[in-house]
C-alpha cells in the first residue's frame, strides 16, 4: 500500500512562493486566479504493514519528519497499489 501526505504552510504564516506564483499567473492573464497556496506532496511506499498500522506510522513520520509543525500542516491519504492515472503529466495535453 501506499500513503500520500500533503503538506502544506499553515493559513496563519505568509507564502511568499505562493504569492509569486499568484503574481505570475496573473501576468500570463490568469486574472481569476485570485489567492495561491505551495506545498510540498510525498508518496511513501509502505511494506507488510496493515491498514492501522500503516495509519499510525505515516502520521508519526509527517509529524516527526516531513513537517515542521510550528509552520506547517499535514494530511494523508493511505491508498491501495493501483496506479491511478495523474491529469496534466508529459504527453497528455489536448
Amino acid at each position: 500500500m501506499k500513503a500520500q501526505v500533503w503538506v502544506m504552510l499553515k493559513s496563519t504564516v505568509l507564502d511568499p512562493q505562493g504569492t509569486a506564483i499568484q503574481q505570475a499567473l496573473a501576468s500570463l492573464g490568469h486574472a481569476a486566479v485570485r489567492d495561491v497556496r505551495q506545498g510540498k506532496f510525498f508518496v511513501l511506499d509502505l511494506d507488510n504493514l496493515d491498514r492501522a498500522a500503516a495509519q499510525a506510522e505515516v502520521e508519526r513520520i509527517a509529524r516527526e519528519v516531513l513537517t515542521n509543525p510550528v509552520i506547517e500542516d499535514f494530511r494523508f491519504e493511505i491508498v491501495e497499489d493501483a496506479k491511478p492515472a495523474l491529469a496534466g503529466q508529459a504527453g497528455q495535453q489536448k
